[in-house]
């Protein structure tokens, strides 16, 4: 009787693609939790990650670039990558070794799913917590930023700077995306150090944080047009837009670039999550 109460329940509220809103936030609710008591040790070693990479390179191989890039000091320059790299990384991290663990070790899923919680939910709760974690670290980056915007730096410098936490979430949503496929597609966690060291450092290295691709001598004068079809790319040049303007056509651009990957991981996850569940 109780348990065909609470499907009642929770069935009303039901999302596109049959998932369940109110379980899916019990299993954002449980992560919220368990964070919670861990928080410290958690969010400390991915916020000073950017911040060492904005000391180290912003100021340390600032000095040797003498007139800046494109108007801006290069610490100036580096910085809004370095925000959306910050919002990738949290929303990678946990939804690959900390959602393989969950998955196949702790046996968390099984728990989950001898209740009324379908693949689904479980994974898009796993997608909520994600963004939670990204956001969580961009706007960590941020506060540091605008400690440098008020210390003399032309790092925040426009209005839109507001919309910040927006794209944030967006970048750390198809991340997030990203990491479920790639997770729902493996057996054995060793695999994660090709996600990482082929996939995740390239796309910090190549996507325009630490110098612009329009360069002609890169790659033929393709470089631009290359990293244009890679995810951080879009969102290093939403959130420099941004920061510090002006706004233009291809900012909207990237901003639906990152939206319509999404939209389309979105469908391809809990089918993903579904085969590896049951094979």
């Amino acid at each position: 009787m109780v348990t065909t109460q609470f499907r009642k329940a929770a069935t009303q509220l039901n999302l596109p693609g049959d998932i369940n809103l109110t379980t899916a936030l019990s299993v954002w609710r449980r992560n919220l939790t368990e964070y919670s008591h861990t928080w410290m040790t958690n969010v400390l070693p991915n916020f000073f990650d950017p911040v060492l990479y904005l000391l180290g390179m912003g100021l340390g191989l600032g000095m040797f670039v003498g007139r800046g890039v494109n108007g801006l000091s290069y610490i100036e320059y580096i910085a809004p990558g370095l925000m959306a790299a910050s919002a990738m990384q949290g929303a990678s991290f946990e939804t690959t070794y900390n959602v393989f663990v969950k998955m196949n070790f702790a046996k968390l899923y099984d728990a989950y799913l001898a209740t009324p919680a379908q693949i689904q939910d479980i994974a898009f709760g796993e997608q909520l917590w994600a963004n939670t974690r990204g956001l969580i670290y961009g706007c960590a980056f941020l506060l540091v930023l605008i400690g440098f915007t008020l210390a003399g730096n032309r790092i925040i410098t426009s209005w839109w700077a507001l919309l910040l936490p927006v794209a944030m979430l967006m970048t750390a949503n198809m991340f997030a995306l990203i990491g479920l496929t790639f997770t729902a597609s493996i057996r054995n966690i060793n695999y994660y150090g090709f996600y990482y060291t082929l996939w995740l450092t390239p796309l910090f290295l190549f996507s325009g944080i630490f110098f612009p691709l329009e360069n002609p001598n890169m790659a033929g004068g393709h470089a631009a047009t290359i990293a244009w079809f890679t995810p951080l790319f879009h969102a290093v040049k939403l959130m420099r837009g941004l920061a510090q303007g002006p706004l233009d056509w291809s900012h909207a651009v990237s901003a639906a670039w990152i939206l319509a990957v999404s939209a389309v991981l979105s469908v391809v996850v809990p089918r993903r999550m579904r085969k590896r569940m049951i094979h």
